[in-house]
Protein backbone atom coordinates (compact mmCIF):
# COMPACT_ATOMS: atom_id res chain seq x y z
CA UNK A 1 0.00 0.00 0.00
CA UNK A 2 1.34 3.44 -1.05
CA UNK A 3 1.36 5.99 1.77
CA UNK A 4 0.21 9.93 1.28
CA UNK A 5 4.46 11.31 0.53
CA UNK A 6 4.03 8.33 -2.37
CA UNK A 7 0.71 9.32 -4.04
CA UNK A 8 1.57 12.88 -3.96
CA UNK A 9 5.34 12.38 -5.65
CA UNK A 10 3.40 10.10 -8.28
CA UNK A 11 0.67 13.09 -8.58
CA UNK A 12 3.54 15.55 -8.87
CA UNK A 13 5.65 13.85 -11.82
CA UNK A 14 2.74 13.26 -13.97
CA UNK A 15 1.69 17.11 -13.79
CA UNK A 16 5.45 17.93 -14.33
CA UNK A 17 5.17 15.44 -17.10
CA UNK A 18 2.53 16.25 -19.32
CA UNK A 19 2.47 19.83 -17.88
CA UNK A 20 5.44 19.77 -20.47
CA UNK A 21 4.02 18.04 -23.26
CA UNK A 22 1.08 20.37 -23.10
CA UNK A 23 3.19 23.97 -22.67
CA UNK A 24 4.65 22.73 -26.23
CA UNK A 25 0.79 22.36 -27.54
CA UNK A 26 -0.49 25.60 -25.66
CA UNK A 27 2.79 27.76 -27.57
CA UNK A 28 1.46 26.41 -31.02
CA UNK A 29 -2.20 27.06 -30.20
CA UNK A 30 -3.94 23.93 -30.23
CA UNK A 31 -7.21 22.86 -29.40
CA UNK A 32 -5.80 20.96 -26.58
CA UNK A 33 -2.91 22.95 -23.74
CA UNK A 34 -1.42 22.68 -21.23
CA UNK A 35 -4.50 22.79 -18.56
CA UNK A 36 -5.77 19.13 -21.24
CA UNK A 37 -3.09 17.39 -20.86
CA UNK A 38 -2.33 17.58 -17.19
CA UNK A 39 -5.90 17.41 -16.21
CA UNK A 40 -5.92 13.74 -18.26
CA UNK A 41 -2.71 12.54 -17.20
CA UNK A 42 -3.37 13.42 -13.67
CA UNK A 43 -6.55 11.74 -14.32
CA UNK A 44 -5.23 8.62 -15.72
CA UNK A 45 -2.96 8.07 -12.77
CA UNK A 46 -5.25 8.68 -10.17
CA UNK A 47 -7.28 6.22 -11.88
CA UNK A 48 -4.53 3.79 -11.98
CA UNK A 49 -3.44 4.73 -8.49
CA UNK A 50 -7.15 3.63 -7.42
CA UNK A 51 -7.15 0.73 -9.63
CA UNK A 52 -3.99 -0.67 -7.95
CA UNK A 53 -5.63 0.13 -4.53
CA UNK A 54 -8.86 -2.01 -4.85
CA UNK A 55 -6.52 -4.52 -5.98
CA UNK A 56 -4.93 -4.34 -2.96
CA UNK A 57 -7.62 -4.24 -1.03
CA UNK A 58 -9.46 -7.25 -2.49
CA UNK A 59 -6.89 -9.80 -3.51
CA UNK A 60 -7.92 -12.16 -1.08
CA UNK A 61 -11.40 -11.61 -1.63
CA UNK A 62 -11.93 -11.35 -5.64
CA UNK A 63 -10.09 -11.99 -8.70
CA UNK A 64 -9.40 -8.60 -10.24
CA UNK A 65 -6.99 -6.98 -12.65
CA UNK A 66 -5.66 -4.02 -12.26
CA UNK A 67 -4.90 -3.57 -16.10
CA UNK A 68 -8.36 -3.61 -16.89
CA UNK A 69 -9.19 -0.12 -15.72
CA UNK A 70 -6.12 0.68 -17.68
CA UNK A 71 -7.83 -0.94 -20.95
CA UNK A 72 -10.59 1.91 -20.14
CA UNK A 73 -8.32 5.02 -19.88
CA UNK A 74 -7.03 4.43 -22.74
CA UNK A 75 -10.52 3.56 -24.86
CA UNK A 76 -11.40 7.22 -23.21
CA UNK A 77 -8.74 9.08 -24.43
CA UNK A 78 -9.38 7.94 -27.98
CA UNK A 79 -12.65 9.49 -27.70
CA UNK A 80 -11.66 12.65 -25.92
CA UNK A 81 -8.66 13.02 -29.00
CA UNK A 82 -11.16 12.35 -31.84
CA UNK A 83 -12.71 15.71 -30.44
CA UNK A 84 -9.49 17.79 -31.09
CA UNK A 85 -9.14 16.60 -34.36
CA UNK A 86 -10.71 19.24 -37.13
CA UNK A 87 -11.53 18.50 -40.94
CA UNK A 88 -10.50 21.38 -43.11
CA UNK A 89 -10.53 21.90 -46.95
CA UNK A 90 -6.72 21.83 -46.92
CA UNK A 91 -7.10 18.80 -44.41
CA UNK A 92 -7.06 17.18 -41.24
CA UNK A 93 -5.76 19.34 -38.27
CA UNK A 94 -5.37 17.89 -34.31
CA UNK A 95 -4.05 14.77 -34.71
CA UNK A 96 -0.65 15.28 -33.11
CA UNK A 97 -2.79 16.97 -30.44
CA UNK A 98 -5.14 14.05 -30.05
CA UNK A 99 -1.90 11.40 -30.38
CA UNK A 100 -0.10 13.74 -27.27
CA UNK A 101 -3.22 13.35 -25.47
CA UNK A 102 -2.98 9.86 -25.87
CA UNK A 103 0.41 9.63 -24.65
CA UNK A 104 0.06 11.92 -21.44
CA UNK A 105 -2.41 9.58 -20.53
CA UNK A 106 -0.36 6.48 -21.08
CA UNK A 107 2.16 8.77 -19.17
CA UNK A 108 0.06 9.22 -16.23
CA UNK A 109 -1.07 5.31 -16.01
CA UNK A 110 2.87 4.49 -16.15
CA UNK A 111 3.43 6.50 -13.10
CA UNK A 112 0.77 5.60 -11.43
CA UNK A 113 1.77 2.44 -11.11
CA UNK A 114 4.96 3.12 -10.16
CA UNK A 115 6.95 2.50 -14.17
CA UNK A 116 8.77 6.17 -13.78
CA UNK A 117 11.57 5.77 -15.62
CA UNK A 118 9.20 4.81 -18.87
CA UNK A 119 6.98 7.55 -18.09
CA UNK A 120 10.13 10.10 -17.83
CA UNK A 121 11.80 8.37 -20.93
CA UNK A 122 8.15 8.79 -22.86
CA UNK A 123 7.97 12.23 -22.28
CA UNK A 124 11.62 12.90 -23.24
CA UNK A 125 10.66 11.24 -26.48
CA UNK A 126 7.21 12.76 -27.49
CA UNK A 127 8.91 16.14 -26.43
CA UNK A 128 11.85 15.78 -29.17
CA UNK A 129 9.23 14.28 -31.55
CA UNK A 130 6.80 17.60 -30.78
CA UNK A 131 9.84 20.36 -30.90
CA UNK A 132 12.44 18.60 -33.18
CA UNK A 133 10.83 17.08 -35.78
CA UNK A 134 8.54 19.93 -36.55
CA UNK A 135 11.83 21.29 -38.10
CA UNK A 136 12.75 18.22 -40.00
CA UNK A 137 9.50 17.79 -41.78
CA UNK A 138 9.30 21.52 -42.77
CA UNK A 139 12.84 20.99 -44.46
CA UNK A 140 12.02 17.66 -45.76
CA UNK A 141 8.53 18.00 -46.70
CA UNK A 142 8.01 22.08 -47.30
CA UNK A 143 11.18 23.91 -48.91
CA UNK A 144 9.04 26.62 -50.10
CA UNK A 145 7.88 27.49 -46.73
CA UNK A 146 11.31 29.20 -46.74
CA UNK A 147 10.89 31.27 -49.75
CA UNK A 148 7.39 33.54 -49.06
CA UNK A 149 8.63 35.47 -52.25
CA UNK A 150 8.19 33.04 -54.76
CA UNK A 151 4.25 33.36 -55.03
Amino acid sequence: MLNDAQIVLRLILTVILSGLIGLERQLHKRTAGLRTHILVSLGSCLIMLTSLYVFDIYKDIAKLDPARIAAGVITGIGFLGAGTIIREKEGVRGLTTAASLWVVAGIGLAVGCGFKNAAIYTAIIALIVLFFLRFAEDFIFNEDKCNVDKK
